[in-house]
């Protein structure tokens, strides 16, 4: 509630308080009305003032709450990654203009006395990036009038969180190129080479930079020359503008085909989906875009060469559909050629060419990343990463300023498992959720497929319908042989008709101690979610220790049944 409504509330209070005194004034002055009257209305009077007195208390004390709200969201806010050089200290406008004279005539000063630019000049963005690639990552820069402007604290947001991604050993190396060294692709990475420039400067990582334009491939190889000490660590490799293309099954340069005879990845894009899948809707809700695909040059087949491996691909797509669109933003001008800002279908088309290129390229990268401009976006690319059978999907949030951008990341390797050493202290619950179900799929289903799992590698299962529960005990032998196979993709639930049943007891200290026994719990939490709980029921075992990766294996496998189909 406003602060001018409250006001008008506490005049309100005010005039029934003044009531009730006149009130008290006549019955002193024993006035021709009768005590009786003057009494009833002052009650009345006196109930009303109390009530609006009431009501003002909690109408000031929702303020205050939803004050608090926006202040906890405020904080709350992604910033500047930590790592970032101007995480702590921003840049200083004033210091810079002192340095460097040919930055000071795009400064001014505020009311308030604080160092300002116009960020509507692109000459004053393009002049600042400049000033901050020298000063503070001693690298000589430039690009020609009209060509996409970076501003380097938001890219370096970007490299920072693909270091994230490479440290957290999420998903292991598997890379050739040997010990620490990391080599990175740049799809597009246009005149300003601004990613391959700072990955090199700040953490000595290799990279190949491609683009299509002539006037880009200059000024990339000239920012590169102009760095010598920077300039082993990247190519610049032209893309060949030739007929659309789309991916097939197998090798890199020889699954090309035209689009005339590939079904496109961009057929059901246009549907709004949760971080799992959901239900398809209507095609009658669809987004207007949403049948638009990429038209354009080769992004990853066609261009990353036969036997190459990389850790990572980034891109900085072109966001819009027309530059009329990309002009929306009176705030800024960062410039920007049609083919670095537009293509048909926008970010969600180009982004979406990446997924289909990466579901052929698969293992030569170990992350597939880019940024994404719009939320509703991530969540429908999020959705289809899924659906092709990424393994791993990750998205932050870059908040620079004003602007607002989301990074997406996924991979097809496998995750690395780490297996419970005995030093280590046991959980004996465990537990994870299955959200996103297909209406098709219940508990029971679910309870069956976790037989069928433990069953394929020869445990001994018991499963009780009325309960819902599956009592497994295995040993070191069976557990080895889960851990080692493959996840299995298919949605359909097997049978273990061919395995030995038997009843396994909840008590099972009588076991030898080589043996795991365990309880898989399965409750319906709310419709389209299952919570999955399991219990160790064996503490002494030699093999207790294999519990949570057992779990977490049998979690990754449920997850691709019943979590991953439309």
């Amino acid at each position: 509630m406003k602060n001018s409504e409250l006001d008008k509330l506490d005049e309100q209070v005010e005039k029934l308080d003044e009531q009730v005194k006149d009130f008290n004034d006549a019955i002193l002055r024993g006035d021709d009305d009768s005590d009786s009257d003057i009494e009833g209305h002052k009650l009345m009077v006196g109930l009303f003032s109390s009530w609006a007195k009431s009501h003002r208390a909690k109408c000031e004390m929702l303020t205050n709450k939803n004050k608090k709200k926006k202040r906890k969201r405020r904080e709350e806010r992604p910033t500047t990654h930590p790592r970032n050089k101007y995480s702590e200290n921003p840049p200083d406008f004033a210091h810079l203009a002192s340095l460097y004279p040919s930055f000071k005539p795009f400064v001014f000063f505020s009311r308030d006395g604080r160092p300002r630019i116009d960020w509507t000049d692109f000459n004053a963005t393009r002049e600042l990036t400049r000033v901050l690639l020298l000063h503070d990552h001693r690298l000589n820069w430039w690009i020609p009038d009209g060509q996409l402007c970076p501003t380097v604290p938001n890219r370096s947001n970007y490299i920072h969180w693909i270091e994230d991604l490479l440290s957290s050993d999420i998903i292991v190396k598997t890379t050739s190129n040997g010990g620490d060294k990391v080599r990175g692709f740049d799809i597009g990475t246009g005149a300003n080479c601004i990613y391959p420039l700072l990955g090199a400067s700040l953490l000595g990582w290799s990279f190949v930079g491609s683009d299509v334009t002539d006037v880009a491939l200059e000024w990339a190889e000239k920012n590169v020359r102009d760095n010598p000490h920077i300039l082993e660590l990247i190519e610049i490799r032209r893309v060949e503008n030739g007929k659309e293309t789309l991916p097939l099954e197998g090798s890199h340069n020889e699954m090309l085909i035209s689009t005339a005879s590939k079904i496109d990845l961009t057929e059901n894009m246009g549907r709004e989906t949760a971080l799992s899948p959901s239900s398809s809707s209507n095609s009658s809700n669809l987004h207007p875009n949403a049948n638009k695909r990429y038209c354009g040059p080769p992004i990853l087949l066609g261009v990353v060469r036969e036997g190459e491996e990389f850790d990572f691909c980034m891109c900085n797509p072109p966001f819009f559909e027309t530059m009329e669109e990309a002009g929306l933003n009176p705030k800024t001008s960062c410039g920007g050629t049609p083919m670095e800002m537009i293509c048909p279908g926008g970010e969600r088309a180009f982004i979406t060419r990446i997924i289909e290129d990466s579901v052929t390229l698969k293992h030569t990268f170990r992350w597939y990343t880019s940024m994404v401009g719009r939320k509703f976006n991530l969540k429908i690319l999020t959705s289809k990463l899924w659906e092709v059978g990424a393994t791993m999907v990750k998205t932050t949030e870059f908040v620079q300023g004003q602007t607002c951008r989301w990074g997406l990341a996924w991979s097809f390797l496998p995750p690395a498992k780490k297996i419970a050493s005995s030093h280590v202290a046991v959980k004996n619950n465990l537990s994870f959720m299955l959200e996103g179900l297909d209406r098709k799929f219940s508990a029971i289903n679910v309870l069956q497929s976790v037989e069928s799992f433990f069953c394929s590698s020869g445990a001994l299962c018991n499963l009780n319908t009325s309960s819902f529960t599956v009592d497994v005990t295995t040993t070191k032998d069976h557990l080895d042989a889960v851990l080692k196979s493959e996840s299995q993709h298919c949605g359909r639930v097997a049978s273990c008709e061919d395995v030995q049943e038997a009843t396994i007891s909840s008590s099972c200290l009588n076991l030898p101690p080589n043996n795991l026994s365990f309880r898989v719990s399965v409750f319906q939490q709310i419709p389209g979610t299952l919570l999955v709980k399991g219990s160790l029921q064996q503490r002494e075992s030699q093999v207790s220790g294999s519990f949570s990766s057992i779990f977490q294996r049998l979690e990754e496998d449920l997850k691709q049944k019943f979590c991953r189909r439309k």
